[in-house]
């Protein structure tokens, strides 16, 4: 997709998501948004994308780190729980709980008798989340091979990018139809009435990020709430007050 043409139909969804924004606020809605796919598929652009006008307070992003040892050693859910929303609140994970049936899995960091438990479980627990009255929405991002190694590639040569390629990163190149397995028993085990999992294709990154938003925009109906322009107040007047000079605290002015 053009940058003029993406620029121009970003800027409308970035409207309706500023509404949705209110709305979720004024009707104290709790929202969970599910971001997963393998590596390089777009979705931290992606949340970036949908938060980069949004209040932080009301839309907030979750990218949990490596587990600690304490981590690892409580009820795998219970480090996901205190990220989910409160009233008026959207939370937007980027990865999220099934780190244990995809990374876990693949790379061998939980045992067999774990990841079947939390396959059983994971569908209930999120029957429980949203019998309670969240809005659970489930992206999983996806690209090909090629563009996959594409994407990597230019990391690697971009000095601005190489930061995203971590060891784990470099491990799952090889592990491509382990990846895609453990995707398929995801889909089959917890794509549910529910909580269903929608597949977004990332493969032009512009297009699939405004699929991904507006598809997004229709799964919470929602009205237009937003204020109109605001009667601004007359500044102080200055009543004989004089700024002492604090220019010897300006910082370097490097480009003019």
């Amino acid at each position: 997709m053009k940058t003029k043409k993406y620029d121009k139909r970003l800027a409308d969804l970035e409207v309706e998501l500023a509404k949705l924004q209110v709305w979720i606020k004024d009707r104290g809605l709790r929202v969970v948004v599910i971001f997963e796919g393998r590596d390089a598929a777009g979705k931290g652009g992606t949340i970036k994308t949908i938060t980069r006008r949004l209040n932080p307070r009301i839309v907030r992003t979750v990218a949990t780190p490596v587990p600690s040892d304490r981590e690892k050693s409580q009820w795998y859910l219970q480090r996901y729980i205190p990220h989910l929303p409160a009233a008026g609140e959207m939370v937007l994970f980027d990865r999220s709980w099934y780190n244990r049936l995809n990374v876990e899995r693949v790379m061998g960091f939980c045992t067999d008798s774990e990841y079947e438990h939390f396959l059983a479980l994971c569908p209930s627990f999120e029957r429980d989340i949203t019998d309670d009255g969240i809005i659970l929405i489930k992206y999983w991002l996806h690209t090909s091979d090629d563009e996959q190694e594409r994407r990597f590639q230019a990391r690697n040569t971009d000095p601005k990018k190489r930061w995203k390629l971590s060891p784990m990163d470099l491990n799952a190149r090889s592990r491509w139809v382990d990846y895609s397995r453990a995707r398929d028993v995801t889909f089959e085990h917890t794509s549910t009435e529910w909580a269903p999992w929608h597949l977004a294709d990332l493969e032009d990154k512009k297009a699939g990020r405004l699929n991904v938003i507006s598809h997004l925009l229709d799964q919470i109906p929602y009205e237009d709430l937003t204020r109109g322009p605001l009667d601004l107040p007359e500044r102080q007047s200055a009543g004989g007050y004089v700024a002492p000079d604090w220019s010897s605290l300006e910082i370097p002015r490097v480009f003019e």
